[in-house]
């Protein structure tokens, strides 16, 4: 198969461990990156450090760009992602929280059919969602999302004003509500709840438990599903990314996993 070429949008930790995870490949590579004006001097020296690759890092996506992938925050979308599936370009996203926000979905779903193209929401941190937008099919009863996080995974949260994060000991539930709350109340940590709501019952019917959980030393996401299908239990323990003990490892490795698809052939 010919080499294929993509845009990175974002270079933070992710961004930064994808590109190192493409290693020397040549049927897949980034040709350009794209972060915010006032930064593409300084990121331009550090590809130049990580990559023998000729990479350009500028502050919008190339319009002869074919495929899009973003690693970036919230407002990539809307900045980046919006116009590019109006032209016709293959995108693919990690920032899934986003879609929390009301008619964003919607607002790329029209960009995508006036560009005649696709948007790929990438499983990021969690598994099973092929298993739950097949079941989905048949007709799903119940989406239910629990997240553990050791008590100083959520400083920096609303969870804060609720439980001194510092002194717990026991499991304590700080949010208990709909998916679409969980991402309004803690966006940063609303990727995964948004992922298994859009693979399944959506926004507003999957119900989500965020708990605070001292005898946890990992990001635990647990899932259950039922429907016509059967019943589904997933458990997740997620390593952290070495350089964002905030981001799952897996975050990236959904990354690598979607872009060896678009040149592999096999694909699974």
């Amino acid at each position: 198969m010919s080499q294929k070429t993509f845009i990175l949008v974002g270079f933070g930790a992710i961004g930064q461990a994808i590109l190192e995870g493409l290693g020397a490949r040549q049927d897949i590579r980034v040709s350009h990156v794209v972060v915010r004006p006032e930064r593409v001097r300084d990121v331009q020296a550090l590809v130049n450090t990580l990559t023998a690759h000729p990479i350009e890092v500028c502050a919008a996506v190339p319009r002869e760009a074919t495929l899009v992938l973003e690693c970036a925050a919230h407002g990539a979308l809307k900045e980046h992602i919006m116009p590019a599936l109006k032209r016709g370009q293959v995108c693919a996203i990690l920032s899934i929280g986003a879609l929390s926000e009301q008619g964003l979905i919607e607002d790329l779903q029209e960009a995508a059919s006036v560009g005649s193209t696709q948007l790929h929401l990438l499983s990021g941190a969690v598994g099973g969602m092929d298993a739950l937008a097949a079941a989905k099919l048949a007709g799903l009863h119940t989406v239910r999302y629990t997240s553990r996080k050791p008590p100083l995974g959520w400083q920096g949260t609303v969870a804060e004003e609720q439980v001194c994060l510092n002194t717990l000991t026991t499991a304590t539930v700080i949010l208990q509500d709909t998916a679409r709350q969980a991402a309004k109340l803690y966006p940063k940590n609303a990727n995964v709840a948004a992922t298994i709501s859009l693979a399944g019952l959506g926004l507003d019917q999957t119900q989500v438990c965020l708990m605070a959980d001292p005898n946890v030393t990992q990001n635990v996401h647990e899932i259950f599903a039922e429907g016509d299908f059967g019943e589904m239990h997933i458990t997740m323990k997620g390593k952290p990314l070495a350089k964002n003990p905030k981001t799952s490892a897996l975050t990236v490795l959904s990354a690598l996993r979607f872009l060896n698809n678009q040149v592999a052939n096999v694909c699974i």
